[in-house]
């Protein structure tokens, strides 16, 4: 089967460093930002070479996974009808520290039940949430090495989860897949095994997709 064409939207450090780390595994591509993509070109060829910069539109359109990489705050710029069907990781995390409060992500829901929520028809997986950009690449390792870090994924779609995880796995890490997206307390530096422990102890499911 071919692989996916990946769409990440947001060429921030995180975004960056995940493509940077796909096009080494030999995904094809594509990053956008609010910005048109002429403003983004040059910043990709020193960021992300290889990364072709897309509108944010036929980004999402035309990618088989769309990454976002975006501040959290920005979600509702996004348009759930573009997302139907669309295998959608979840790369955001919730900081007030420097996003400042947002009352929908004080409640008792993970952040991804929320953007599931908003994104009704998406495949969302949770995913690249608990690890700094900076150890994307420092901490990648081929397969089979001794010192290679496990990486958690969770969503409700087990096809989702698949195509996330062999991501993860191409990119440098051992994907723990959950199977769902609630909260869950991960350790950074953790292996396969202590995380698929600490995912057990406190997850439930996503809103389901419809």
């Amino acid at each position: 089967m071919a692989d996916p064409v990946i769409g990440i939207l947001g060429a921030g450090r995180i975004g960056t460093a995940l493509a940077r780390l796909a096009v080494k595994a030999g995904y094809d591509v594509g990053v956008a930002t609010a910005k048109p993509p002429a403003e983004i070109a040059l910043l990709l060829e020193f960021t992300a070479p290889g990364a072709r910069a897309e509108t944010a539109a036929d980004l999402v359109a035309g990618s088989d996974m769309v990454i976002l990489a975006l501040p959290l705050g920005k979600y509702r710029m996004l348009d759930p009808a573009a997302f139907a069907g669309k295998i959608t990781v979840d790369a955001m995390n919730y900081w007030p520290q420097t996003e400042g409060n947002l009352p929908e992500f004080d409640s008792p829901l993970s952040s991804s039940e929320i953007i599931q929520a908003y994104l009704p028809q998406a495949r969302v997986v949770r995913g690249f949430n608990h690890m700094g950009y900076h150890e994307f690449e420092q901490d990648a390792r081929p397969a089979g090495d001794v010192g290679r870090r496990a990486m958690a994924l969770a969503g409700n779609d087990d096809a989702a989860n698949a195509v996330v995880a062999e991501l993860v796995s191409r990119i440098g890490f051992d994907p723990v897949v959950a199977g769902i997206c609630g909260p869950a307390v991960v350790s950074a530096s953790a292996r396969r095994s202590s995380v698929r422990v600490r995912m057990r102890r406190n997850l439930r499911p996503c809103l389901p997709a419809v």
